[in-house]
């Protein structure tokens, strides 16, 4: 088996039935954010251009690259599509011309003719935009895991589909926090060290679970070039950053007992036959040396060949052609009547302040989204919010004018917002931005709806514990780390519960809360 990785997460596996592309990104994301890091803009992609099979995760812009699909895959590639609940994937795969799909089973192998793949499908409302997977490609001579960036709950359901010769898995950060937050410095180092603590050990548990020959760290970090962002990157392994780079992260598996790691950039081949693997690196500026010596003169270099398509990019968001009150309040009118649960969950009324980047001697507008009453309207001044999102006036009029009903994977992954919040995470307000139609509440609401209590216990240690995390259903037995002799915390996703309470830490909803009983 040969794989040619192709920067972030894409991957080009040549197999002895045929040959799968995976997430290939190559289009920078989010309003110009998210570049891909190392770069592969210069890499020659011919080779690459007509799989056998097409593998798309799921449809966050750093794996579901359109623009570059559309440009230049073969658009009778066959589709292989995870089990999710809703069909957003295969519509925009549809969209981009594509026609041919296998609708694969969830953890059910399907034998291609000489390539056995499975695939993982995660369908909770935290998982992607509705939906995120994972798959195992397998032919005689090897057998692999690409996790990408999902979180698989079931571990044993992973390992069992083993052994494996490859791990390729995220283990840098893709998220908004701590940074856009108005913590203070000392408290944001400190949440900042505790994010990429929790990345670290999340992804060394999915390793060591896997147990894979070799491992492979990618999915990330993405890199930052925009001024305003260019601080995000971690050029000096800062404890408090949550974008480590693979270095840095195969430094650790070292120093935790793994000595399968091997570094990947893009035009990397990795040949894969059994026990043995052999990694072949491109050479002069795309070469790993040329990358990690000197990170920031590299992306230096990089911020300037871009600086066109940024000026571009954001010189081109709408600015002043939407009514936005109105606009805002008859979109989420509608959804909002269909998501009690949300509603409920959220429990307070979001300001959304928006602020005009071309015209900042101007006035922000604001706009309450008022989750008690379910209507969005403009503020009074009695108006307390749980929540203050502010952003340029300009990304929410392309989401308006696009219609994007996912705005995690517009505006928030971004990072182009500052965020303020009274009291604890509450998970509600960004599922809520996930989810902005009819359908994807449904989905949503009937997920919140269908969560019932689990009675698999196990014991931690001077406690008797629900198996399953209350959050996303994570196995706490795997998952789980005991601090102070009471404080439960999921590596998953970094939550905490006071096992004498059932509190959940992160957050006041009493759906989080954990069953738990003293035992000694």
């Amino acid at each position: 088996m040969r794989v040619t990785f192709l920067g972030h997460v894409g991957m080009y596996v040549e197999t002895e039935g045929g040959s799968v592309l995976c997430d290939p990104w190559f289009t920078p994301a989010y309003f110009a954010s998210w570049f891909v890091f190392p770069r592969n803009d210069r890499l020659d992609v011919a080779p690459f251009l007509k799989p056998d099979f097409l593998y798309i995760s799921h449809l966050h812009h750093d794996h579901y690259d359109p623009e570059w699909l559309i440009e230049n895959i073969d658009k009778s590639t066959t589709v292989l599509l995870p089990e999710f609940r809703v069909n957003h994937l295969e519509e925009a795969l549809r969209e981009c011309g594509f026609s041919n799909f296998i609708q694969t089973e969830h953890g059910a192998k399907h034998d291609l003719g000489g390539l056995e793949i499975t695939i993982l499908a995660m369908t909770a409302p935290a998982d992607g935009p509705a939906g995120d997977s994972a798959i195992v490609i397998a032919d005689s001579t090897a057998r692999i895991l690409n996790q990408n960036d999902s979180r698989p709950r079931d571990a044993d359901e992973v390992k069992n589909l083993g052994p494996y010769d490859g791990h390729f898995t995220q283990f840098s950060g893709a998220i908004w926090y701590p940074m856009v937050y108005d913590f203070d410095a000392v408290e944001m180092e400190l949440l900042g060290r505790r994010k990429r603590t929790d990345q670290e050990t999340r992804a060394l548990a999915y390793i060591r679970d896997a147990d894979a020959a070799f491992v492979f760290p990618c999915a990330g970090p993405p890199c930052f070039l925009d001024e305003s962002l260019f601080n995000l990157n971690d050029f000096d392994s800062d404890p408090s950053n949550i974008f480590p780079d693979q270095p840095t992260f195969l430094e650790y598996l070292k120093q935790n007992g793994i000595e399968g790691g091997r570094l990947v950039v893009p035009g990397s081949v990795i040949t894969l036959d059994g026990a043995h693997c052999s990694v072949l690196h491109p050479d002069g500026d795309a070469s790993p040396e040329a990358i990690f010596s000197d990170k920031r003169a590299y992306l230096e270099k990089y911020r300037a060949d871009q600086e066109s398509f940024l000026r571009t990019t954001l010189s081109a968001l709408p600015r002043h052609r939407y009514d936005i009150l109105k606009e805002l309040s008859t979109w989420w009118g509608p959804v909002l009547e269909t998501a009690p649960l949300t509603r409920a969950g959220v429990g307070t009324p979001i300001l959304l302040r928006l602020t005009d980047e071309l015209d900042s001697k101007g006035p922000p507008l604001d706009v309450v989204i008022d989750f008690p009453a379910g209507v969005v309207r403009a503020a009074v001044p009695e108006d307390v919010f749980g929540y203050t999102l502010t952003m340029d006036r300009g990304l929410v009029e392309w989401c308006i004018e696009h219609n994007a009903e996912d705005w995690v994977n517009e505006i928030f992954l971004s990072c182009r917002f500052t965020a303020h919040r009274e009291g604890s995470y509450n998970e509600y307000v960004y599922t809520f931005f996930k989810c902005l139609s009819i359908e994807r509440m449904s989905f949503c609401e009937g997920y919140y709806a269908s969560r019932s209590d689990d009675d698999e216990r196990f014991i931690c240690g001077d406690y008797e514990v629900q198996r399953r995390c209350p959050h996303l259903r994570a196995d706490l037995s795997r998952f789980g780390t005991l601090r102070d002799g009471h404080v439960l915390h999921c590596q998953v996703h970094g939550w905490e519960f006071d096992l004498d309470t059932g509190k959940c830490l992160n957050s006041d909803s009493l759906e989080n809360e954990i069953k738990s009983r003293r035992i000694s």
